[in-house]
């Protein structure tokens, strides 16, 4: 009898790390759809993130054991619409067998130069077209924690779709002629297209250089005549110039905007509702009467 629990005892403990052993391997691509991913998989998944946070996605380099992660994966989680035009050679490399998940299908893109603007989860709604594929994809490739998946694709689906009401009654608190900002990121066309806010870009700065006297007062004298609230001008550095422009034009000068990656843990951002409520806080703190 004592051999017979003893076996029973065993067999039971012996089960707990093969089942770890089975969680869902995972590669997001970047900051932005891992934490998608964290939401939804919890610790149902093993979650590899190839551009971490802080980092950008639009230049980043694959190191050999990159390589390795996407060969281990069963999914691999990708943005899409041109952003990262480095992972198709990775996943060749690779060897990889895993499923490539687009996780912006279904969003019409809007244009960005020449070709497709990649930032789509800058709109919510779009963000939850994001979720809904990512969970749909989870739930296929592990179907013994399909139901956890729904059910965390659902709850998370329902506090995105409260906090774009959020977004959209703390805005509507702005007149629309204030709605004006100038900013050097090309990363808020679905922000602006969803939200009725203007990015407006500055005339006569290159994001290489720091701006010259020159280039200053084209600034000014911009926003001067387009009765811009407010700036956001990152390569501006110098806080004298930041000042200037402010002192010159009664606009207010914003913080950070965040765009194409999450921060660490400690920093404003470390979730994609939290970079949505700081934009949308430092927007609207700059804008504000």
């Amino acid at each position: 009898m004592r051999r017979i629990l003893f076996l029973l005892l065993a067999s039971q403990f012996a089960v707990t790390p093969s089942h770890a052993a089975e969680k869902l391997n995972v590669v997001a691509s970047f900051s932005i759809l891992a934490d998608f991913v964290r939401t939804i998989g919890a610790d149902r998944v093993n979650l590899t993130t190839l551009v971490g946070a802080n980092s950008d996605v639009h230049v980043f380099a694959p190191a050999p054991g990159d390589a390795k992660r996407v060969a281990d994966a069963k999914l691999v989680i990708v943005n899409g619409l041109g952003l990262e035009g480095w992972l198709p050679r990775l996943v060749q490399s690779s060897g990889s067998k895993a499923t490539v998940i687009t996780a912006s299908a279904g969003i019409a893109p809007l244009k960005l130069g020449s070709g497709a603007d990649p930032h789509a989860w800058q709109s919510i709604p779009n963000a939850r077209v994001y979720v809904t594929n990512i969970g749909n994809a989870l739930a296929a490739a592990a179907p013994d924690d399909a139901e956890f998946f729904r059910a965390q694709t659902k709850a998370y689906l329902e506090k995105l779709e409260t906090l774009d009401r959020e977004v959209r009654e703390t805005l509507a608190k702005i007149p629309p002629e204030r709605r004006k900002v100038i900013s050097t990121h090309d990363a808020f066309g679905y922000l602006a297209a969803e939200y009725g806010i203007q990015f407006i870009a500055p005339l006569g700065v290159s994001t290489e250089t720091e701006p010259s006297a020159r280039d200053i007062a084209a600034i000014i004298s911009q926003v001067r005549a387009a009765k811009i609230p407010a700036v956001f001008l990152e390569n501006i550095s110098d806080d004298r110039l930041i000042r200037r422009i402010a002192a010159e034009t009664g606009s207010k000068v914003g913080g950070t905007l965040i765009s194409d990656g999450l921060t660490a843990e400690k920093g404003p951002a470390p979730t994609y509702i939290d970079m949505v409520r700081h934009n949308i806080k430092a927007l609207t703190s700059a804008l504000d009467h």
